[in-house]
């Protein structure tokens, strides 16, 4: 099977799996007291021109976002979302699963607008009972969002605005980060994402490692016993090298966006077929994600030979379904879907 299902569906950059099996028999401390920790901190804290910054490595992105929005909350406050965000749609209640209740507002193509987060937030202290509700402690929104589209540097710095007038943290997921920083759409660098954010992750999951995600804090505001938090949600790995190893291969000689750049490209690639082809765009995703019109009969042939993701139905004739580009993706496998179309 030809497969676009997802941009996690390969293992991981050779050069990682060289990289685990090189160290493989040094013996290192555990929880993260080791040289690739440190390493891979020094290089992720230079490449955000942040050298104060506080990073954590956890290993999946569910986990990320639970404990990122669960540590930084207060018992009274929630975190706001568009409708379409992550944590709204795809968390499988992760956040609401520790009391934090997901605040939605609306979505314009993936995206939280500032002046409706503004709006939403001075509602509420303006609202009589607002001690009676669950209090807007936090900004969340995702780089790409899950449509696969960018806010501007215009856009982001409109929404670190309205957190920094209500003192709330704007946080980043960043799960397909690589792919919206290389996109030939983004105006942002990510330096600009740790100037105008509170805390965002790097995303390596799907950026070319077997698993794991960076957590960077950028004004130094990282929970009081961070790493205590961490293993109380469960999640701090006793052999914490294993995510260091990657994250330090991953910025070293600029890898991650070398393999931000391959999918972008690729994912340029798919697009002119489609469109040669004559088919319709749900949404123009300048990412690696992108959203497709078909027809359910042509749906039902192509999914014998290609694997693509179901996003949500258009009509009773036609489904909105995903293809997904990676770091692991070529040309020659675009060639193949173009034969198959």
């Amino acid at each position: 099977m030809l497969s676009f299902e997802s941009d996690y569906i390969e293992g991981a950059h050779p050069l990682i799996l060289d990289a685990l099996v090189k160290s493989n028999m040094e013996a290192l401390s555990g929880y993260g007291a080791d040289r690739f920790t440190k390493s891979a901190k020094t290089k992720i804290a230079e490449a955000c021109s942040c050298p104060d910054a506080q990073i954590a490595f956890i290993t999946g992105g569910t986990q990320t976002n639970q404990i990122v929005i669960d540590t930084m909350l207060r018992q009274f406050e929630g975190v706001a979302a568009a409708s379409t965000g992550h944590v709204s749609v795809h968390e499988a209640g992760a956040i609401e699963y520790t009391g934090r209740k997901v605040l939605t507002l609306p979505s314009h193509n993936g995206k939280m607008d500032a002046a409706e987060l503004d709006k939403y937030i001075s509602d509420f202290y303006s609202d009589g009972n607002c001690e009676h509700m669950v209090f807007p402690g936090m900004a969340y929104i995702s780089y790409p969002t899950e449509y696969g589209t960018l806010y501007s540097k215009k856009e982001l710095t409109a929404l670190s605005e309205v957190c920094r007038k209500y003192k709330i943290p704007l946080y980043m997921d960043g799960a397909r980060l690589g792919y919206g920083l290389m996109s030939r759409e983004c105006d942002l660098t990510l330096s600009d994402i740790a100037r105008l954010c509170d805390v965002f992750y790097i995303g390596g999951t799907k950026v070319g490692a077997l698993c794991g995600e960076a957590v960077v804090f950028t004004k130094n505001n990282m929970p009081a016993h961070f790493e205590h938090l961490i293993k109380k949600h469960g999640a701090l790995l006793a052999k914490g090298r294993l995510n260091a190893i990657q994250f330090d291969t991953l910025f070293t000689d600029n890898l991650y966006f070398t393999l931000g750049k391959n999918a972008i490209d690729r994912a340029e690639e798919l697009k002119s077929v489609f469109i040669q082809k004559g088919y319709k765009f749900f949404i123009d995703s300048p990412t690696n994600q992108q959203f497709v019109i078909l027809e359910n009969k042509k749906l039902k042939q192509l999914a014998e030979n290609v694997k693509f993701s179901f996003w949500e139905k258009y009509d009773d004739s036609h489904t909105v379904v995903r293809f997904a580009t990676s770091w692991a993706t070529t040309s020659e496998k675009i060639s193949e879907l173009e034969k198959l179309l």
